[in-house]
């Protein structure tokens, strides 16, 4: 194995040499690294186990599985999903056999472990059964739905955490006395936050910086300098993926639970790391329709105008029109009576079949399907007292059911006290009817 802890050149990236050697010079992750959590107890023990580490890019996944290799005096094999294969998996079998038989220890990290499909993934199980190598994979998804279940058993789960900015600032600063320039605070700020948690974001750019700093000879950087150097201004990078999700579930669960202010922040969150609008007016129509309802159907109406608004205007003046419909959604009465009714009604339909229409539901446009006892007896609504046919029955003969229960708030006040009223009167009209 060539010795991964040998002398890094100074032509390396910024990225390498600042990798960490040992468990003390890795900044953050704390929650697993610290005095007696469960990494750092590994380490002391000396008892590796089969691993995945799951978080964003960026948070040290590949440097904890290169220390563990170290720190172990394990043969490490690295591999790519994106690039492996099958017969990078049998090479790294062979190779630890070798290891084996030699009284060593071996680790294989597979990086990017979601994209290798079932069959590649269940290639490494015999051998992480047997104990040939231990295993440790990386990845940005969500295990629990990429990783198959029998590899997943047979490992235990880290969840690394982006970087703080107070450690995002104290690695600039490690990295800051190997570039040799100079920045003012507020622009290094703005590179912080910008670097979003993902260490290497933050060490790449600050190496592009340098570079231009170097051959323009500017004696200081700023936030302008900043920014054309990098080519772009510094909003917020957005890692997609689980954090993109994560941050759409915060914002609706912010609206449902009617919290205007922290429903802007996730939208501003959102809207500020480059999610496209139009994918959150989209999630914002579904939150007039699943939360707020019938409670208070404007809702509807204001989420597709701000759709539309945000077509007309684009960023940035028509993102106030989906900051205005996030607000209302938030304020607003809420009710899921609609969207629990229409499961049920689903669930329903799918148990029971295709119940044949009743005659007297069904349309009569001809002689032969009036022959054939079509909309015979149908009662016309509008033609009952009140417009209301009490006692009539539209679902299949043999069938009732009860979906829509409106709840006391908003508009669904009156729509369950009419409900209410509606049937009763149907209860009477069939008991007389019977």
């Amino acid at each position: 194995m060539p010795d991964l802890f040998a002398p890094i050149p100074a032509s390396a990236p910024l990225a390498e040499r600042l990798r960490p050697r040992s468990l003390d010079q890795v900044i953050g992750q704390r929650h697993l690294l610290g005095e007696g959590k469960p990494l750092r107890v590994a380490f002391d023990a000396g008892r590796p186990h089969s691993m995945i580490f799951w978080g964003p890019p960026g948070v040290g996944k590949t440097t904890l599985a290169r220390l563990m290799a170290d720190g172990f005096d394990a043969e490490f094999i690295a591999m790519s999903a994106v690039l492996g294969g099958v017969k990078d998996i049998r090479e790294a079998v062979e190779s630890a056999r070798l290891a084996t038989a030699s009284g060593r220890r071996t680790i294989v990290f597979v990086d990017e472990v979601h994209r290798f499909n079932k069959a590649q993934q269940d290639a490494f199980l015999p051998h992480v059964e047997s104990g040939l190598f231990v295993f440790i994979g990386a990845t940005t998804e969500n295990p629990s739905f990429e990783v198959n279940g029998a590899l997943l058993s047979r490992a235990r789960v880290y969840v690394l955490e982006p970087l703080s900015s107070i450690e995002m600032t104290e690695l600039a600063k490690r990295a800051l006395a190997q570039i040799d320039v100079d920045f003012e605070p507020e622009a290094l700020s703005r590179l912080v936050a910008w670097a979003d948690g993902d260490a290497r974001r933050l060490l790449n750019s600050l190496e592009i910086v340098a570079e231009s700093s170097h051959a323009s000879g500017a004696p200081m950087i700023d936030t302008q300098f900043l920014e054309n150097a990098l080519s772009q201004d510094l909003r917020r990078f957005d890692k997609g993926g689980e954090a993109f999700y994560d941050q759409i579930s915060a914002l609706h669960k912010s609206v449902r639970g009617s919290d205007p202010d922290a429903s802007l922040y996730w939208l501003c969150r959102m809207l500020d790391g480059g999610a496209d609008p139009r994918y959150l007016a989209r999630r914002i129509i579904r939150m007039a329709t699943e939360d707020v309802g019938l409670a208070d159907p404007r809702a509807l109406r204001i989420a597709l105008d701000a759709a539309e608004t945000y077509e007309r205007l684009g960023s940035p003046e028509g993102e106030l029109a989906l900051a205005e419909a996030v607000v209302f959604m938030a304020c607003a009465a809420k009710s899921n009576a609609v969207y629990v009714a229409y499961q049920q009604a689903r669930r329903f339909v799918r148990d029971k079949g295709s119940a044949p229409v009743p005659l007297r539901l069904r349309n009569a446009p001809t002689k032969l399907m009036k022959g054939l006892g079509y909309g015979k007896d149908y009662r016309y609504a509008h033609d009952e007292p009140d417009g209301f046919a009490a006692g009539e029955r539209y679902f299949p003969d043999g069938i009732e059911a009860s979906f829509y229960e409106p709840t006391d708030r908003g508009m669904e006040i009156r729509i369950g006290e009419k409900l209410a009223a509606l049937r009763a009167r149907n209860r009477g009209g069939r008991a007389s009817s019977d």
